[in-house]
C-alpha cells in the first residue's frame, strides 16, 4: 500500500499545482494537465504488473460507458439547477470552472480529453487506486476511500462546485468500477462526459 500511498502523494502534488491560486497562475492548465495526465498513466502502467489485463473492449462495454456518461451528464444538469437554487454563490463557481477553456483551442481540449486526460485519471484512480486499495481492503471501502482521495486533491481549488462536482464524479464512476471492472467502460464514460459537459453541451 506504500505505492498507493506515495502515487495518491504525487497526485495531490500534481493537483496543488495546477489549481492553487499561488501556482494556477505562473502555468497553462491545459498544458499542466496534460502532463500531469501523462504521468499517472505511466506511473499507473509501472507499478501495475497486471496493468494490461485491465483492458478489453467489446459493443456492450461501448454501450454501458456511453449510456453511464449520459447518465451522468443528466446528475449534472439537475445538480445545477438545485446548487443554483440554492447557493448565492454556485453560479460564480461554475462560470469560474468553464473560464478554464476561455482563449483555448477547443478543438485541441476536445482531443486531450478525449485521448489523454480522461483516460488517464481512469486508469489512476479506478484502474490503480481503487482496484489496489480493493484487493487488500475489500470493495466498498475501496470506493470510499478513492472518492475521498479524488475530492480532497480538488480541494486547493477553493472552488466548493468543482470539490462536489469531483466527489460526485468519482462516487459515479467508482461504483460503475466496481460493478463493471473493465478499464475501458470507464474511459468511454468519462471521455464522453468530459467532452459533452465542457464543450459540446455545456451546462452553465
Amino acid at each position: 500500500m506504500k505505492k498507493v500511498l506515495l502515487a495518491s502523494l504525487l497526485a495531490a502534488v500534481l493537483w496543488f499545482i495546477m489549481f492553487s491560486p499561488w501556482t494556477s497562475i505562473h502555468i497553462n492548465f491545459w498544458i499542466a494537465m496534460a502532463c500531469s495526465a501523462a504521468i499517472l498513466w505511466a506511473m499507473s502502467a509501472f507499478l501495475d504488473k497486471n496493468f494490461s489485463k485491465q483492458f478489453s473492449f467489446n459493443v456492450k462495454d461501448l454501450v454501458i460507458g456511453l449510456m453511464s456518461a449520459a447518465v451522468l451528464y443528466g446528475v449534472f444538469v439537475v445538480g445545477n439547477y438545485l446548487s443554483t437554487q440554492w447557493f448565492d454563490f454556485a453560479g460564480t463557481q461554475i462560470q469560474g470552472i468553464y473560464g478554464m477553456k476561455e482563449g483555448q483551442n477547443l478543438v485541441l481540449v476536445g482531443v486531450l480529453l478525449t485521448v489523454l486526460i480522461g483516460p488517464a485519471e481512469e486508469i489512476f484512480w479506478r484502474g490503480y487506486v481503487q482496484k489496489q486499495l480493493g484487493a487488500r481492503y475489500g470493495d466498498w471501502f475501496a470506493v470510499l476511500i478513492t472518492v475521498l482521495i479524488y475530492t480532497l486533491v480538488h480541494i486547493w481549488s477553493f472552488n466548493f462546485m468543482l470539490i462536489m462536482a469531483a466527489m460526485v464524479c468519482g462516487l459515479f464512476w467508482g461504483i460503475l468500477y466496481k460493478y463493471h471492472k473493465n478499464i475501458v467502460t470507464l474511459i468511454v464514460s468519462h471521455a464522453v462526459w468530459d467532452v459533452a459537459v465542457f464543450i459540446l453541451i455545456p451546462i452553465a
